[in-house]
């Protein structure tokens, strides 16, 4: 395996690892159903985009898988200072900690995302087809998940 493939594959464990640590921190998902929920909401993202380059790009497709799974990296480490602090944070103090990893999170894959299309060489349309599957996934998430919607 070269090293684009295994860097690819450690970028998205580590990333998924943290999602865990940061998703098993927060006492607002009330149930572990509504844990395995979130995180499958938000893996299924990434699934469908690591599904679609194997099947759409070719000589573009580790490049590719490479950039979006340490955006997908990067997006989880942000979240680590929630899942380290969060016992410090109660009622709506620990609400407004969890939301805003959240959205800064997502500001950040956002912009990393569609740097790393363009630096693989692809199609915008890639960084179209994932953020309908962010607005689809934050859909799930506020419906599903927890109910909001």
């Amino acid at each position: 395996m070269n090293k684009k493939i295994i860097g690819t594959i450690f970028y998205f464990i580590i990333a998924t690892l943290i999602t865990w640590t940061f998703i098993q921190s927060s006492p607002l998902y009330a149930t572990m159903q509504q844990k395995f929920l979130s995180m499958s909401v938000a893996g299924a993202k990434w699934g469908i985009q690591i599904i679609a380059a194997f099947v759409l790009l070719k000589e573009a497709r580790w490049q590719f898988l490479n950039n979006i799974a340490f955006t997908s990296l990067v997006g989880s480490v942000i979240l680590l200072p929630y899942a380290a602090l969060s016992g410090n944070f109660s009622g709506d103090d620990n609400q407004n900690f969890f939301i805003g990893s959240l959205l800064l999170a997502v500001a950040v894959m956002i912009i990393m995302y569609a740097l790393s299309v363009k630096k693989a060489g692809v199609s915008i349309y890639w960084w179209l087809g994932w953020l309908a599957c962010l607005a689809i996934a934050i859909t799930l998430q506020l419906t599903v998940v927890f109910h909001v919607l």
